[in-house]
């Protein structure tokens, strides 16, 4: 039997990358996946890859009311959820120095405040037993040079990955995170360096792992529906690291 035979599941940030990656994971084991991003376009073309079990609702994690109308058609569409995969996240680089409140506010919003109220407004919804899990990073645990909001907006959300734990444990509902480290995805092509300045850093990140290679976002997918299906059933407030041994060998 499949691992998410009938099961319902949401994706946020679901139209490229580890978002995709495991909307068609989730579907091959027999879920039906709503995924929720902001550009239709995008959103159009994932539904077509993906196929009848998936289904889309545009919106931006960072206003409430976009995340009310995803929960409200996901119910209206599958029913309660099973599977809560908070993956969306921005990733952009500046040193602490150079670092405005413009853009402090962009980072948190996206990636701590918008995942944060993911969570808060899918509880009412989420059925007994169901699994949460949040994409953290690699970068939350180092120091790297720049990354400062993006490894502290991944650092609050390690932290609420365990507080969360502790107070939906007894609707059984477990929440985990999953840990990606250098992940071949459009991620990297965001983050703001110099093309130059990103292949050279791309090398030395490659040098670090154990594997000398980037992931790819099936390799994350796999590690997501071990933590979304039975087979976790026992772990609860974990962080699972898909990073190729980088920094850890």
């Amino acid at each position: 039997m499949r691992k998410l035979e009938g099961k319902t599941a949401v994706i946020t940030g679901g139209t490229s990358g580890i978002g995709l990656a495991t909307a068609q994971e989730f579907i091959t084991q027999g879920a039906n996946v709503v995924i929720f991003g902001r550009g239709q376009e995008a959103l159009d073309e994932a539904v077509t890859q993906l196929g009848d079990h998936s289904y889309a609702v545009q919106g931006d994690v960072t206003n409430q009311l976009d995340l009310d109308r995803l929960y409200s058609e996901t119910a209206n569409k599958f029913g309660g959820i099973d599977v809560l995969f908070i993956n969306v996240g921005k990733g952009k680089l500046a040193p602490v120095a150079d670092t405005d409140e413009a853009f402090f506010d962009d980072m948190m919003n996206v990636n701590f405040k918008g995942s944060y109220f993911t969570l808060q407004k899918a509880i009412k919804n989420l059925n007994p037993k169901a699994s949460v899990i949040i994409t953290t990073s690699w970068l939350n645990e180092i120091g790297f040079g720049g990354s400062s909001l993006l490894s502290a907006s991944k650092a609050a959300l390690r932290s609420l990955v365990r507080v969360a734990s502790a107070e939906l444990a007894e609707q059984g509902i477990r929440v985990n995170a999953v840990s990606p480290g250098p992940i071949g995805t459009p991620f990297w092509g965001k983050i703001g360096l110099p093309e130059k300045v990103l292949s050279g850093a791309a090398e030395a990140i490659t040098a670090q792992t154990a594997l000398k290679r980037f992931g790819n976002p099936e390799e994350v997918a796999k590690a997501v529906l071990f933590l979304a299906s039975d087979d976790s059933s026992y772990i609860v407030g974990e962080e699972i690291p898909v990073h190729g041994g980088i920094n850890a060998i």
